[in-house]
């Protein structure tokens, strides 16, 4: 029976605690307790179960698939209503000029990006789970999608069906190539959504972390660059054709700096004026944020001002300004993709959707925790793919959170996703009402508002210093993330900072840090030997410790750093005995031939008595080896195995060893044979090997591997470190009693 006293004094601000039980290993903790019985379940059962039916079971389901029915009805309108109204418009005034010059990012007309800020805004509102964020276009996402534009749709080149036809740039071939683009843009939006659905069905929200956050941001900042270039020959009034994929950012500042000359004076000052205007504006919201109602609504007050400046002054005509153009009146009829484009843009739409609900997870999770709610991840994945696969139908191209909205949202008093709902109807109102208005708008202010949205990004080079400080790896995530995705594109680099990533995890585990383990004197804690000076090791016993789990990667380093820290390598001791058994079984035969031919003079000499007994003693006593008595109980944790060989039988200069297993996640069938190989090699040297602190998932893997038999068992595995140093203890004494 386990007795168990405890006692706990308070001494100012130290307690204190004393227990007393008995020494556990595996076998006995488990032999004192009684596990619960669980009958497990077929498949079948399984499936039947999950495909049971209730009104309970239903009515979960619902709410979770339509999050509106659960927090519609206690909408308290008083409470909410004023606050959502003014984030509404707020947003809504953001939402307008930056969908017009998204749209330009992604190679469509403006008024594409006007539809991808109304239907994909309204669906999230009853398919969304976050309260804050604004959904719809943004920078990063329409770079991709422009990039993918561009890429199938050249501008010297217009693809009909599956053939290439050269062309001059007429006005027809400029109608084709922007009606072959809105098509790939489209489609692209159809299988992102499709993407996202699937993976919220299938409960996959987990793939977001894959994208760690110096992934994301040295991404995004390479995404910002590559946005920046974009929006040159804009801001120059300049004609360049588009670049995509590799190297596309050296192309389009070469071709810019080539057209320098051409540069239009108007386009350079209004875009230059409009860059200042909201750099000013910004700032006053930033530092009077607390004394302003709402921020200055700058971008629209930009846009008001350049459409009406370039309206009177006719500029496109008068200065050669390019204007937005042609803004249709009306919502459009919705049609489906062209869903033969599927194939050629099925990678890129992977990444788009990865990005895309990366981006909007992470924000959702920041205001799910600063306003004290949860988000579903797997809900938003859904919502993300109605809202894109939807949308597609109606000619708007792929969407996400974007930062900048989301932070005016949340800061100009949002309750509820009704924010999100009053600012596209705004956009509707822009759509079916007075869109027209904002034809004579300069593209170069669209740049300039697309350029000033950068900043928050261009910040994040601040990055570099901060994980110099904190971490060299994630240091260097973020590099490869940034220089990949810089000169190869943004595809490939997204997919080769993952991988990388991935490099790095594998990296961790292959390459752990190996400690020995001592007490803190008079406690049952254990720590480093190396860090701290008060702790001590136990005299015999040697406490290793791996901060990573024993599989095929790290098992050799796993056994060379056990070797290396203990300062016991059965091996070499083991060669050590051969050599050193060997050397003095020669020795002894020069030994005995040396005492035959003492006989044999005595024999043939045996009046000098003398002369014969001194030989004869001589012979008797124990002859040094290599010129040194032997002695059994020299050390040998310094000793090479060359060294060896001046002791007739080494020994290891410790009686047990101890693993601490508490770091250990996981051992495969590799790592359980290197376990089973360890314990073998040192017993056969006379060190016993115990497993301290192993997790119960542990315990089953071993033994669903068979690691247990006669020679492992059960007892060498210990509840915790100071149980197994206490048996260790008992051990050692009864070996030394036994000598």
């Amino acid at each position: 029976m386990e007795h168990a006293e405890v006692d706990a004094v308070c001494l100012g601000q130290t307690q204190k605690y004393c227990v007393e039980r008995p020494i556990y290993n595996q076998e006995l903790l488990e032999g004192q307790l009684h596990r619960r019985e669980r009958t497990p379940q077929t498949l079948r059962q399984k499936i039947a179960h999950s495909c049971r039916c209730s009104s309970k079971k239903a009515k979960s389901h619902l709410y979770s698939f339509l999050p509106i029915l659960k927090w519609l009805p206690h909408y308290r309108v008083r409470e909410y209503l004023l606050g959502d109204i003014i984030s509404g418009i707020s947003t809504g005034v953001m939402q307008l000029p930056q969908g017009l010059a998204y749209a330009m990012l992604a190679s469509v007309p403006p008024v594409f990006g006007l539809y991808s800020s109304f239907y994909p805004v309204f669906l999230y509102t009853i398919f969304g789970t976050s309260k804050h964020i604004s959904i719809g276009t943004f920078a990063v996402i329409s770079m991709m999608i422009g990039g993918v534009a561009v890429r199938e749709v050249p501008d010297e080149v217009i693809t009909i069906g599956y053939n290439s036809t050269n062309v001059t740039d007429t006005p027809e071939y400029y109608s084709d190539r922007v009606t072959k683009r809105v098509q790939v843009a489209v489609t692209l939006a159809l299988l992102t959504g499709i993407i996202q659905l699937c993976l919220g069905l299938l409960r996959f929200g987990f793939v977001a972390i894959y994208l760690t956050e110096p992934l994301v941001r040295g991404f995004t900042t390479a995404a910002a660059v590559h946005v920046f270039t974009s929006q040159l020959k804009y801001l120059f009034g300049i004609k360049t054709p588009r670049y995509s994929g590799p190297l596309s950012v050296v192309y389009s500042i070469a071709a810019v700096l080539s057209n320098i000359t051409m540069t239009n004076i108007a386009t350079l000052v209004i875009g230059l004026t409009c860059i200042v205007l909201l750099f000013i504006g910004k700032e006053i919201n930033l530092r009077f944020k607390k004394q302003l109602p709402v921020p200055i609504p700058m971008e629209i007050i930009v846009v008001i001002i350049g459409t009406g400046v370039s309206a009177g002054m006719n500029l496109n005509k008068s200065y050669k300004v390019d204007v937005v153009g042609n803004i249709p009146q009306g919502l459009r009829p919705p049609a489906v993709p062209e869903i033969q484009l599927i194939p050629a843009i099925f990678v890129d739409a992977i990444a788009i959707a990865v990005v895309g609900f990366s981006m909007a997870v992470s924000m959702a999770k920041i205001f799910a925790l600063k306003h004290g709610y949860t988000i579903n991840g797997n809900q938003e994945l859904i919502a993300l793919g109605i809202c894109n696969s939807v949308g597609s139908f109606f000619q708007s191209f792929s969407v996400t959170c974007s930062m900048s909205r989301s932070l005016v949202q949340e800061s100009t008093g949002g309750k509820t996703q009704i924010a999100g709902t009053l600012s596209s109807i705004m956009v509707l109102v822009v759509i079916v009402a007075i869109g027209y208005l904002f034809e004579p708008l300069p593209q170069t202010v669209l740049a300039a508002i697309v350029m000033v949205n950068l900043k928050g990004m261009f910040k994040q080079f601040g990055d570099v210093t901060h994980f110099w400080r904190t971490s060299r790896i994630e240091l260097a995530i973020w590099m490869v993330a940034f220089v990949a995705s810089l000169f190869l594109g943004l595809d490939y680099g997204l997919l080769t900072a993952v991988a990388f990533a991935m490099i790095t995890v594998i990296y961790r585990t292959q390459s752990p840090q190996y400690r020995i383990l001592g007490q803190i004197p008079d406690t049952d804690i254990y720590c480093n030997v190396e860090e701290y000076e008060e702790v001590k090791e136990y005299p015999g016993i040697k406490i290793f410790q791996a901060n990573a789990s024993l599989y095929f990667a790290n098992s050799e380093s796993y056994t060379s750093a056990l070797k290396k820290k203990t300062g016991v390598d059965p091996r070499a001791i083991l060669a050590a005995r051969k050599k050193a058994r060997k050397r003095h079984a020669r020795e002894v035969k020069a030994a005995n031939k040396l005492k035959k031919q003492a006989v044999l003079k005595l024999v043939k000499s045996p009046t000098n008595d003398v002369e014969a007994n001194v030989k004869h003693e001589i012979a008797d006593d124990e002859l040094p080896v290599n010129g040194k008595f032997a002695s059994a109980d020299a050390s040998v944790q310094d000793t090479s195995p060359d060294e060896y060989e001046h002791f007739v039988e080494p020994k290891a200069n410790i009686h047990s060893l101890i693993l601490d297993f508490a770091p250990v996640n996981f051992v495969d069938s590799v790592g359980a044979k290197t376990l089973k190989s360890i314990i073998k090699e040192y017993k056969e040297v006379g060190v016993c090997v115990c497993i301290a602190s192993c997790s119960g998932p542990v315990m089953n893997e071993l033994t669903r591997l068979n690691f247990f038999d006669n020679t492992v068992t059960r007892e060498m595995l210990f509840h915790s470190i100071h149980d197994a140093v206490l048996a260790c203890q008992v051990k050692g004494r009864s070996a030394l009693q036994a000598d």
